[in-house]
C-alpha cells in the first residue's frame, strides 16, 4: 500500500468501527464476557493505542531514526505483519501497561468516538508529510512486535481496529442480551 492507500484504509476501518460503536445500546456497550473487555473498553484501548502515533508523525524523521534506529530490512506486507501479530496473540501476548483500559462508562462513548476521529485525522495529516522511503526507513517500537517500520505500524493500526471490532461484535452476538 502506498501512503494514500494507507490513509484511506485508516479512515475506512476506524470509521466503520466508530459507526458500529454509535449503534450500540448501553447494555451492548457495557457488556463484557468473563475476563474480556466491554465494547467501551475496546474503544478506549483503540484510542490509547493510536494516540502515540500523533507524536510519531510530528517528530522530525532524523529524531525518529536517532531514537529508534533505521530499518535494515524491507517492510513486511500487510498480510505478513498481520500473521506476525496473530502468532504473538496465539502464543499468549496481551496488552500491557497504559494500553489496558479501565472500566468505561456509557457516558464516555461519544467523547471517545470523537477523540478517535481526531486522532486518526492527525495521524493521516502527518502521513502526508512522509515519503514512501521514510515509511520504510523509520522504526517505531511496538509493545508486542518489537521495532517495526512506520509502514508496518500503520498496517498494524489498520488491522488492529478491525481485530477489536471483530472481537467486540462476536462477544455481543454471543451475549445473553436481548436482540
Amino acid at each position: 500500500m502506498n501512503k494514500y492507500d494507507l490513509i484511506e484504509a485508516m479512515n475506512e476501518n476506524h470509521q466503520r468501527f466508530s459507526n458500529y460503536m454509535n449503534i450500540l445500546t448501553e447494555s451492548e456497550y457495557l457488556y463484557a464476557m468473563p475476563e474480556k473487555w466491554s465494547a467501551g473498553q475496546q474503544l478506549d484501548h483503540i484510542v490509547r493505542s493510536t494516540k502515540p502515533l500523533i507524536l510519531a508523525v510530528r517528530l522530525p524523521r532524523f529524531i525518529l531514526k536517532m531514537v529508534f534506529g533505521k530499518a535494515n530490512r524491507p517492510s513486511l506486507s500487510l498480510e505478513e505483519l498481520v500473521k506476525k501479530y496473530e502468532d504473538r496473540i496465539a502464543n499468549g501476548a496481551k496488552a500491557t501497561g497504559n494500553f489496558i483500559p479501565p472500566v468505561i462508562g456509557y457516558d464516555k462513548k461519544d467523547a471517545l468516538i470523537h477523540e478517535l476521529s481526531l486522532i486518526i485525522s492527525k495521524i493521516n495529516n502527518g502521513i502526508e508529510h512522509f515519503s514512501e522511503e521514510e515509511l520504510d526507513q523509520c522504526l517505531l517500537p511496538h509493545p508486542l512486535l518489537g521495532k517495526i517500520t512506520f509502514r508496518e505500524m500503520l498496517y498494524f493500526t489498520i488491522n488492529h481496529v478491525d481485530h477489536h471490532h471483530y472481537i467486540m461484535d462476536k462477544a455481543i452476538q454471543e451475549s445473553p442480551l436481548p436482540v
